[in-house]
């Protein structure tokens, strides 16, 4: 990456945790290389003129917390930029949308972004994993009552979620004695307007939601396995969950593999497989995390891998 620029578009710097954040480590890691490091928002983006550019911070030093850098204010046309890492958080919204619109339009003038932006408009992270669907646990998308209670007694215990949530958020799990479910599901599908995924809750989650980093197609050999902590069912580092870096079993390794075809014959370089178990439960695309914590746990950077594959 020495003598080369990346622009990161990411959500404020100032909500960016620098001992978790695995952007930060990505830019640290190309500062180290002798890359110039930019940063924006995506409502900084702009298009004037019949090109597209950004209003852009320079980053002058990331090493401790890029927050905390001298900064310089500048504005530079994509197409000028060697490296676009897309890695603003979801929710993949009309704000969202409307940033991968402009970032293909950018392309067409010569930009290199990763991901590619037609495979983050093209794939929402819950329903991808559907293509995978003999890997997953029993799994159904749906917004109305009879279907959420048709779902609900097939199993003894179920998880709720959206289909746009990160982090664990909005992310329910009703049992027989449950009594507010159907408040929740009414709630949660804006009045059975808005689909939501429903799906037999696993009790292998117990020992680890595992996040598989997949790198230009490969599965990276160590997972982050994220223990739930204090009686919680949620993994989610965000959500209290407790990372482990482990290495990948036969299934999670055999998933990985044929998930990464997929992926990288679609322009994503970079994502982040969920698995309980050795059950599928989403495949992470927007702004996949747990490179800090495998590589302060074993010293393996993934990070580097995926600027080596670049």
């Amino acid at each position: 990456m020495q003598g080369t620029s990346s622009l990161f578009i990411t959500d404020p710097l100032s909500e960016l945790n620098p001992k978790k954040d695995t952007t930060i480590l990505w830019m640290q890691e190309i500062f180290s290389m002798g890359g110039q490091v930019f940063q924006c928002e995506m409502k900084d983006l702009i298009y004037e003129d019949h090109e597209t550019s950004a209003n852009l911070y320079a980053i002058n030093d990331p090493s401790s917390h890029p927050q905390l850098s001298e900064r310089v204010d500048q504005s530079k046309l994509l197409c000028d930029i060697d490296y676009i890492f897309m890695r603003k958080d979801p929710p993949v919204d009309e704000d969202y949308m409307n940033a991968l619109h402009l970032l293909s339009q950018a392309e067409t003038e010569g930009a290199n972004i990763v991901n590619r932006p037609a495979a983050l408009k093209k794939f929402n992270e819950k329903i991808f994993a559907l293509q995978y669907s003999k890997w997953m646990p029993d799994t159904s998308v749906i917004c109305k009552a009879k279907d959420f209670e048709l779902f609900k007694n097939k199993h003894s215990i179920i998880i709720l979620k959206p289909l746009d949530g990160m982090g664990g958020e909005s992310i329910y799990k009703f049992d027989e004695t449950s009594e507010d479910h159907q408040d929740i599901f009414q709630s949660l599908t804006n009045n059975y307007q808005t689909m939501v995924m429903v799906q037999n809750f696993l009790p292998e989650i117990y020992d680890g939601d595992y996040r598989i980093l997949i790198i230009h197609g490969k599965p990276f050999p160590i997972a982050l396995a994220r223990v739930p902590q204090g009686g919680s069912f949620k993994g989610n580092l965000a959500a209290g969950g407790k990372g482990e870096a482990r290495e990948l079993s036969d299934d999670q390794l055999k998933v990985s593999i044929e998930i990464g075809k997929q992926l990288l014959e679609e322009g994503i370089i970079f994502a982040g497989i969920d698995m309980i178990g050795n059950y599928l439960t989403e495949i992470n695309i927007t702004s996949p995390t747990g490179a800090r914590e495998i590589f302060s746990q074993t010293g393996e950077n993934p990070i580097k891998t995926l600027l080596q594959s670049i």
